[in-house]
């Protein structure tokens, strides 16, 4: 198998606070401790100048040692790697989301879930992954009960035959409640970044917002840039809501020149499989459309990374089949266990983290495992090798 000298990486990340940098860092972190445990070597370069998305180099080499042939340096034993990382990240819409008042956040939260109710999304989540139902409704669930409880409390003293002016310090009382006991209470569960989360699903799904549409024109253009790149093999590598982004911005690309693929080795990874927490709204016609766009690109090898223990992925769910595109060619689905990558005690500590236990498809791994973020994007092998559980992940 030949190795890969030089790629290209497009990497669309979850709905994180996180900008460019931020992401390059958690990217470098990542790929020290893969190179540890793996035995490789790795340099993540500075970010370019003027990079728009944020992007920079990884080299990636066989670890040197003394028993390494003069003559094997330029093979597979000398190997090393150039990956340019472009960080397609949206944290612009993070922020924005997130910047209004908490009123403001929960009533946007609130009209998202009932949209998604709506559009038939929820029922297709329990459909398809009941899990991720569960997911979906929690933080309303939470805030709605949270919503009760206050107004219960400032009621207390009418329901108790007390005078209506008993409700003035109740009223505080109740106020005081949701304030300095709920809403830091529910930080616990990441519960407001979650309704951000659900209006930006909304957005992607509807695309009736002109501001999310013109920024997916705009990465468009900024991913063209970055194809235009000579390299071995081209790897559209997404997290989570990353993933319905991606296949926004590749289906513009695919829309606007449908042969802009030809010649070109790429692998379209998918990690966490979410794109139908937006494809799955009725109004979702033009993502799941995009959706067709990509599966029936011949030079595109789309590879879905799944995890059970995750229940913010749709688990043995055929994406592009449940889009519409039965006649398609399907994505190939990689079934990862996170129990797998780390070690027994620092497993036992995310575990019931069901956000971290999402985010670590793009972490560092304690152990050598099927599947590797740093080895996927910046490794020596095809990354359609990962589809394989038998393929090596490394030469040697």
């Amino acid at each position: 198998m030949k190795l890969i000298e030089k790629r290209v990486v497009l990497h669309f990340p979850g709905f994180e606070p996180l900008d460019g940098v931020a992401h390059r860092a958690r990217y470098e972190r990542s790929a020290r401790q893969s190179a540890s445990v793996w035995g490789y070597s790795v340099e993540a370069g500075a970010p370019d100048e003027g990079g728009d998305p944020l992007s920079f180099v990884v080299t990636t080499g066989a670890a040197a040692t003394d028993e390494t042939p003069p003559e094997e340096e330029t093979g597979s034993a000398g190997w090393q790697t150039k990956s340019r990382i472009h960080m397609v990240d949206h944290d612009v819409f993070v922020r924005r989301l997130r910047a209004r008042g908490t009123l403001g956040q929960i009533m946007a939260g609130f009209r998202s879930c009932a949209q998604i109710m709506l559009e038939g999304g929820m029922r297709g989540y329990f459909r398809h992954a009941w899990r991720f139902g569960l997911f979906f409704l929690f933080p309303f669930l939470l805030t709605a009960l949270a919503i009760v409880l206050t107004a219960q409390i400032a009621i207390l003293p009418y329901a108790l035959g007390f005078s209506p002016w008993h409700m003035l310090w109740s009223g505080l009382l109740a106020l005081c409640f949701f304030v300095f006991a709920f809403l830091p209470f529910s930080e616990r569960f990441h519960t407001l970044h979650l309704f951000a989360d659900w209006e930006m699903a909304v957005a992607l799904g509807r695309m009736d917002r002109t501001e999310f549409n013109d920024w997916l024109e705009d990465r468009a253009t900024a991913v063209r840039k970055a194809l235009a790149e000579e390299a071995d093999e081209y790897v559209i590598s997404s997290h989570s809501m990353g993933s319905s982004v991606a296949a926004h911005v590749i289906g513009i690309l695919l829309e606007r020149e449908p042969e802009i693929f030809m010649g070109k080795r790429v692998v379209f990874a998918t990690l966490g499989s979410a794109i139908l927490q937006c494809g799955l709204m009725s109004s979702a016609t033009l993502l799941r459309a995009r959706v067709g766009l990509i599966a029936r690109c011949p030079e595109i090898f789309w590879l879905d990374v799944q995890c059970l223990t995750d229940s913010i992925n749709f688990y043995k769910v055929p994406v592009v089949a449940v889009s519409g595109h039965a006649d398609a060619r399907p994505a190939e689905i990689l079934l990862i266990r996170v129990k797998q990558m780390l070690t027994p005690e620092h497993y036992r500590k995310i575990r019931k983290d069901q956000l971290r236990v999402h985010r670590q498809y793009v972490l560092g791994p304690d152990l050598k495992a099927s599947f590797d973020f740093t080895l996927m994007t910046s490794g020596p092998m095809p990354a359609s090798v990962f589809a394989g559980t038998d393929e090596k992940r490394i030469p040697g």
